[in-house]
């Protein structure tokens, strides 16, 4: 496995690259804005190809690299489903599995730091986010954040991890890099507590001023999602409303841009054609599925994925190789629901 971590000395992040390969898919957990040159420096130095980035918990000490990674890269921007984020790619839920070629991580919901608060697990290593940090857990005071739901995340599901396993937090003021959950248990000192109640009492007297960049990253990293009104503006897009009139229609090739777990979960679209998004440059290339679909019918491409994110790009993209017909139903599967169309799981 690649694996690199990564810091911003101002906000004092780590961000972590994984990969099965050199040369395969990769994603990064929590990147910083600032540093955004730097990660796609390293993805071409390790002949990567970035497909996810992933936020743990909307952050208030930096503005994340999400739009910025996606705007570059067209990856997938991911978070979990609680974000108050205005639009990310996909959202994660309790028991998912955060995927990309070679590499499968087990998704928890760990609130508490914040009440969108997600850890990643590897068999080897956990990505805590804020939950927990090195010798210290994240402060609960803001953000719907909850010491006791805090409580419950480390001590009912993080701690419960074989002692061996490597803790890589989103955050580290000491210059720590990395833990095991059995040092936590034994030196961490908040967590030598005798009960939930005392743990409270513990956070809820930290008496800490609010973070300096608080102010202006919680507004920034909540409006990261892409302008479909860009798409729509030439055309490109159809409300979840117009598209009911078009689905059944002969004329008209459904394209599911999400990922098999999303579709379990959320259902599918009648008619659909499932045509994941990784794979979406091979579709639509000379030769590809729907480059030829395209190309020798008249039918109108019309691409739908969660929440409008990734067929908003892939609009763009099969526009850019000549796909003219391309459309998508903006705001996704989420306006679909909305709009009350039909759904079979």
């Amino acid at each position: 496995m690649i694996f690199r971590q990564l810091f911003d000395s101002v906000s004092g992040t780590y961000s972590y690259l994984l990969a099965s390969r050199r040369g395969g898919e990769a994603l990064i957990i929590d990147p910083v804005l600032e540093k955004v040159e730097r990660y796609l420096q390293l993805v071409n130095e390790l002949d990567l190809r970035l497909v996810k980035a992933v936020d743990t918990h909307l952050h208030a000490d930096h503005i994340t690299g999400l739009g910025a990674l996606r705007d570059r890269t067209h990856c997938v921007t991911v978070m979990g489903e609680q974000t108050k984020a205005d639009v990310v790619s996909m959202r994660l839920a309790d028991g998912d599995k955060l995927a990309i070629e070679g590499l499968a991580l087990d998704v928890i919901y760990t609130p508490g730091h914040t009440d969108d608060s997600y850890s990643f697990i590897l068999p080897d290593r956990v990505f805590t986010g804020d939950t927990l940090l090195i010798r210290g857990t994240g402060r609960t005071d803001f953000q719907n954040g909850d010491p006791r739901q805090q409580y419950e995340s480390i001590f009912g599901r993080l701690l419960k991890l074989p002692d061996e396993t490597m803790i890589f937090p989103a955050h580290d003021y000491k210059g720590e890099t990395v833990s095991t959950i059995g040092e936590e248990k034994a030196f961490n000192p908040r967590l030598q507590v005798k009960s939930v109640d005392e743990y409270v009492d513990i956070m809820n007297n930290l008496k800490l001023s609010n973070p300096k960049m608080m102010d202006v990253a919680v507004p920034a990293n909540m409006r990261v999602g892409l302008h479909q009104d860009d798409i729509a503006s030439r055309g490109w897009s159809v409300t979840a409303e117009q598209a009911l009139a078009l689905i059944g229609r002969p004329d008209v090739a459904l394209i599911d841009l999400r990922e098999q777990s999303e579709r379990d979960r959320h259902g599918v679209i009648p008619g659909a054609i499932h045509l994941p998004y990784p794979r979406l440059q091979e579709n639509i290339a000379p030769g590809g599925m729907l480059h030829e679909l395209a190309k020798s019918t008249s039918r109108q491409i019309l691409f739908y994925c969660a929440f409008g994110e990734r067929s908003a790009m892939a609009v763009q993209a099969a526009q850019d190789v000549g796909i003219s017909s391309a459309r998508h139903i903006q705001g996704g599967i989420d306006a679909w629901r909305k709009a009350s169309g039909p759904l079979v799981h």
